[in-house]
């Protein structure tokens, strides 16, 4: 009998310990949930980072003002964040952030929301969270506008009898270039799968912004420079956009969005939630018109389907 018993407050004390470690558990869920929000409205700031020179999304102005499309997409979410809290004064802090930290400073609580928008990669998704997408991006190759015909030919070749690139003359001609990638990018890790998948032995140059990787094709230091479209016509300046050629080949597809802290559903929702209304109002054309020209009716197709989340 005094063996049950014993074995009967052993269970008891055990079933205790376990009801109290799920009520710190979902305690800690629910701070975690409201700790942005919460945070905001104590300090009377949302702190917003953003890359100072990833043109046209996010970049500094002459008078050192953060300007771009995904800066004004952060205006709106401010806004949003502003009438949530009942529409007190809310201070709108810009934080320039280095690219090499950028998710480090969300993990910290350094920045609120990441406006330059990132690609919502798995292993991305392991450190921080992300919003519904804010622009259909991909990977495109720019060339001098000198390059030869043949590696033009080469980069373009979407389709064939056979395989283009292994073992072809295209396979060749590229496994004697030199090719410059952002490091730290996704564009870097498909280039680098790309390359050795299709056995090509071109020379990798990883730079450390647009900027430079342009500069070294002008400079023919590269062959070959790899990046996102937007970004690379940001980054040309008009005195050597006709020593230069985007490709219309679009080797990805990476729809791309704002990266914020994990757990922080609330949050997140609300973000969400303003980007939707917005790409559904007129406004939202003319707002990316404005940086990067017709809203076609693939752009269209885009945010039809992204607005229409739940």
């Amino acid at each position: 009998m005094q063996i049950e018993r014993n074995a009967f407050f052993t269970d008891r004390r055990g079933l205790l310990a376990t009801v109290a470690a799920l009520v710190t558990f979902v305690g800690f869920t629910n701070t975690t949930s409201a700790a942005t929000l919460d945070r905001i409205r104590q300090s009377g700031h949302i702190k917003l980072g953003y890359l100072t020179d990833a043109r046209p999304f996010t970049y500094n102005t002459e008078a050192g003002s953060a300007d771009g499309y995904a800066i004004a997409l952060c205006n709106r979410i401010a806004a949003a964040v502003k009438q949530q809290l009942g529409g007190g004064p809310l201070t709108q802090d810009w934080v320039p952030v280095p690219p090499e930290s950028r998710f480090r400073e969300v993990q910290q609580g350094g920045i609120d929301v990441l406006c330059t928008p990132t690609a919502a990669t798995i292993s991305r998704r392991q450190d921080v969270s992300f919003s519904i997408a804010t622009f259909p991006a991909g990977v495109r190759a720019v060339l001098r506008a000198d390059a030869t015909p043949a590696l033009r030919d080469a980069l373009t070749q979407t389709t064939a009898p056979h395989v283009v690139w292994r073992g072809s003359p295209a396979a060749k001609l590229l496994s004697g270039t030199s090719v410059a990638v952002v490091k730290g990018t996704t564009t870097e890790t498909w280039l680098a799968s790309r390359l050795a998948s299709f056995e090509i032995g071109a020379k990798t140059v990883r730079v450390p912004d647009y900027r430079t990787g342009l500069q070294q094709l002008l400079d023919r230091k590269v062959d070959i420079f790899f990046g996102e479209r937007t970004v690379v016509l940001g980054a040309i300046d008009s005195a050597t956009a006709k020593e230069l050629v985007v490709l219309d080949r679009l080797f990805t597809r990476e729809p791309v969005a704002l990266a914020l802290a994990r757990g922080d559903e609330d949050f997140r929702l609300l973000i969400d939630r303003t980007l939707n209304r917005l790409y559904s109002s007129g406004e939202f054309r003319q707002l990316y018109a404005k940086w990067f020209g017709e809203f076609n009716e693939g752009t269209q197709t885009f945010f039809a389907w992204t607005g229409s989340e739940q």
